[in-house]
């Protein structure tokens, strides 16, 4: 099969051929039909994020596609049903504490190298092997709308996976710190279909904060920040109250509009840290003490959730039709990262198609 290959960080992709995935027990085989191209993969592919990946392998996360060959302990997945391949792969000796692994993208550390050379090879190419409970049945789609599908699955289920560790109800407030970036946006619709009653949204992209007034009319509260952390803290606590703060700040960000937005939430409300601040981050303890403050990190979503997700889609509480898709085959990889990274997401995916 053909796949897009890194071989050394800081180097480019290559498209060759590589031996075709080898299927076994717990395991699916599926043709890609689309892979997401998120807009850092070209600082994945540079070496600037420092992910922990053997090399070579064919990079990508995510896909959907139609399944190609079940193993034997598959028991409703068939040959040709559409599947959304999650790249969170665990392993399975350890349900406490599993070893996990971004398949095609990075590992955590030595248990998620030992996945990886199980599953290493990535979506940007023609098929992916990926562990049975992997493979999350989709049910019939349009083939032309597998892109929008796989994009709006990949960057939604991260603030999906936040707002299930929140345990956010129908009707709370809740405050979406990045909420004109990539994930932040698709946070603010992802709260938005799960029945949040109002959904604050801070930045300084004022062209952004304007699109998502424009899309999700009242229930959508921007703030503009002004950059000084006092007043940006009150400003957003004005909005409120606030019932829980998701974080989901690039690497780029320093940790004090991470404690600004986190600061902003009411009495005995939830704080969920999911972004990349490489800062450590610093809340008065008496602050969180005396107002009963949740705090919990969380990383990627649960198991079950990509399925729940689907459901979301499926009952019309998500619309697809918001993400604007633009594709590309597999020998275009280069522009495709090119592409990505300048349009930059907010509503707009790039994906690669391999067998275009």
């Amino acid at each position: 099969m053909k796949a897009a290959v890194l071989t050394e960080f800081g180097t480019p992709l290559t498209v060759r051929e590589v031996p075709d995935p080898v299927l076994g027990t717990g395991e699916v085989l599926v043709d890609v039909v689309a892979a997401p191209v998120l807009p850092y993969t070209g600082e994945v592919v540079g070496g600037d994020r420092g992910y922990l990946l053997d090399l070579p392998v064919a990079i990508g996360a995510g896909a959907v596609g139609r399944v190609r060959a079940v193993g034997p302990d598959a028991t409703r997945l068939a040959v040709g049903d559409w599947v959304f391949c999650d790249p969170t792969l665990r392993s399975r000796d350890d349900a406490l504490t599993p070893d996990i692994m971004l398949q095609g993208w990075s590992a955590r550390g030595e248990g998620g190298l030992r996945l990886q050379r199980q599953y290493g090879n990535g979506s940007f190419a023609e098929q992916l092997l990926v562990p049975t409970e992997n493979a999350v049945p989709l049910g019939p789609i349009d083939p032309a709308d597998a892109g929008r599908w796989v994009a709006a699955a990949v960057v939604c289920l991260v603030p999906y996976g936040g707002f299930l560790a929140a345990e956010l109800q129908p009707g709370e407030t809740v405050l979406v710190s990045g909420a004109t970036g990539n994930f932040g946006s698709a946070g603010v619709a992802v709260a938005v279909a799960m029945g949040a009653a109002r959904v604050v949204a801070p930045g300084r992209d004022e062209k952004m904060l304007a699109e998502l007034e424009n899309r999700f009319g009242s229930r959508v509260r921007t703030v503009r920040l002004t950059g000084d952390e006092d007043s940006d803290r009150e400003a957003m606590a004005a909005a409120g109250p606030i019932d829980v703060v998701l974080d989901l700040m690039p690497p780029s960000v320093g940790n004090g509009p991470v404690r600004a937005a986190a600061m902003a939430v009411r009495e005995f409300g939830r704080v969920v840290l999911m972004g990349g601040v490489q800062d450590d981050l610093a809340l008065p303890y008496r602050w969180l003490m005396r107002n009963g403050i949740t705090v919990r990190g969380q990383w990627m979503c649960p198991r079950w959730a990509p399925l729940r997700f689907i459901e979301l889609v499926r009952a019309g509480l998500l619309d697809l039709n918001q993400f604007d898709v633009t594709e590309f085959g597999l020998d275009d990889v280069h522009q495709a990262l090119e592409h990505a990274a300048a349009t930059g997401g907010k509503f707009r995916g790039t994906v690669i198609r391999p067998r275009a």
